[in-house]
């Protein structure tokens, strides 16, 4: 539905992680080429909520440089000591009291979850609900909280493991963590949670219980277990990773992409393809590419931070890195590396070669076994080859060095000063034939040999 509501979202991303095993913080492991905070931040985005608060720990600038670096308008607020899940929301005290109608509680480690789900939990306030929260059918419940219900579908209460009952247990009914609250009354009712339980914190789940005393109702939303994956360790991130990954097919699959083997390939959040796209087995796809209308992206080959134009042809086995610009109807071989470098309109760079730091100009050829000699241990140069030019195979550009357009050069060259258009180049010793001397060269080693 329409919303004219103003919302805030309160992201807790204080948690340490150690189950990670990790230098770095829990929630700046990456899904999908993008930290699992960003997610969050991105399906808050979509859900059209125009202000964040983080909740980071102690020291953790990093963390809340992720998060005004994806979010520029972020606050962040430090939870100083780690008392519960409504003490790490009242951390943002100072946002939430500026006043909004929706108050979001987010999770930076469920990174899965849609911009679609947390609007329906603002729908649910919208609708007139005091209090919203995300639930799931677990497979398993054990560990999770348990949305308790009466006969009309409204929520009582959510009680966590320890605290429950055998009977509370044995619900399916699972809490994901998020949740939605009225912004008017939500300091209200996050002030007057106490600590009593079993850890002696102040969970957020209980405001279920201080906004029905109030007489206000509490809803269910509800979501697929997958979509709320929690992650604490490496195997958990796998398991999001393997179902990104799959979202990421699909949609590229439904918009005209096809892929042979879909499930051997791997995209990023931001990949972005053109229609007509075919993807062959075991392509990898890093941060940062576009894909043009038409274009093949042959087997075995990786891209990161790049373009590729309509109609190109990549691979199989090629590399393009971040930089690595590449125009319609070009060719990238077997065993070509690319970076840093435009490639213009029906060039081909074929196989067995390296280009770094360069410029090549509209349907010149690149012979196989080149390579742009771009850094001398200190500096990098560019290369400039024009249009129509012939790089003959095993060549050596030495930058910065320029070939002109419609010039050759010779197989073999080592090429240290600039070729002027339509010239040929050679820059190789000559050839020396010595009759004999082999035939030569083998008695005199034999004879030696036998000596010993």
């Amino acid at each position: 539905m329409p919303r004219t509501r103003r919302a805030l979202a309160v992201i807790l991303a204080a948690g340490e992680g150690t189950r990670m095993k990790s230098s770095l913080p829990k929630v700046l492991h990456q899904v999908a080429g993008r930290s699992m905070l960003a997610h969050v931040l991105t399906a808050v985005a979509e859900a059209g909520v125009e202000s964040v608060a983080v909740v980071v720990g102690p020291g953790r600038d990093d963390v809340r440089d992720e998060a005004l670096r994806r979010t520029p308008g972020a606050t962040a607020f430090v939870q100083t000591e780690r008392l519960g899940t409504a003490h790490a929301v009242l951390a943002a005290r100072a946002a939430i009291a500026e006043g909004y109608d929706d108050l979001l509680v987010l999770f930076a480690d469920t990174p899965l979850v849609t911009g679609a789900t947390i609007g329906a939990l603002r729908d649910a306030l919208a609708e007139g609900a005091g209090v919203a929260a995300l639930g799931f059918l677990a497979a398993d419940p054990f560990g999770y909280g348990r949305l308790i219900q009466n006969d009309a579908g409204s929520l009582l209460a959510i009680r966590e493991e320890k605290d429950a009952s055998e009977a509370e247990r044995a619900i399916r009914l699972s809490n994901a963590g998020l949740m939605a609250l009225d912004g008017a009354a939500a300091l209200d009712w996050l002030g007057r949670i106490g600590n009593v339980n079993a850890k002696g914190e102040y969970y957020l789940t209980d405001v279920i219980e201080c906004a029905r005393a109030d007489g206000r109702d509490a809803r269910v939303v509800l979501a697929e277990e997958t979509e709320v994956l929690g992650v604490n360790d490496r195997i958990q991130l796998a398991q999001a990773e393997a179902v990104a990954q799959g979202r990421l097919r699909r949609a590229a699959m439904a918009a005209g992409v096809t892929m042979i083997a879909p499930e051997t390939v791997f995209l990023c959040a931001d990949t972005s393809f053109g229609r007509d796209v075919l993807v062959e087995p075991h392509v990898v796809i890093g941060p940062g590419v576009a894909i043009g209308e038409g274009a093949v992206i042959h087997a075995f080959s990786h891209l990161e931070g790049a373009r590729v134009g309509a109609g190109a042809a990549i691979g199989p086995f090629a590399r393009l890195r971040p930089g690595a610009q590449l125009s319609d109807k070009t060719k990238v071989g077997n065993f070509v590396e690319i970076k840093n470098a435009t490639v213009a309109a029906g060039a081909k760079v074929n196989h067995l070669t390296y280009i770094g730091d360069a410029d090549i100009g509209a349907n010149a050829n690149i012979g196989a076994g080149t390579i742009t000699c771009n850094y001398d241990g200190f500096f990098k140069y560019r290369t400039e080859i024009g249009e129509n030019a012939f790089i003959g195979s095993n060549s050596s550009l030495v930058a910065p060095v320029k070939i002109g357009a419609g010039a050759y050069v010779g197989s073999g060259s080592v090429v240290t000063k600039d070729v002027a258009a339509d010239a040929l180049a050679v820059a190789r010793g000559r050839q020396m034939e010595k009759g004999g001397w082999a035939a030569a060269f083998r008695a005199a080693q034999a004879a030696r040999k036998a000596k010993k």
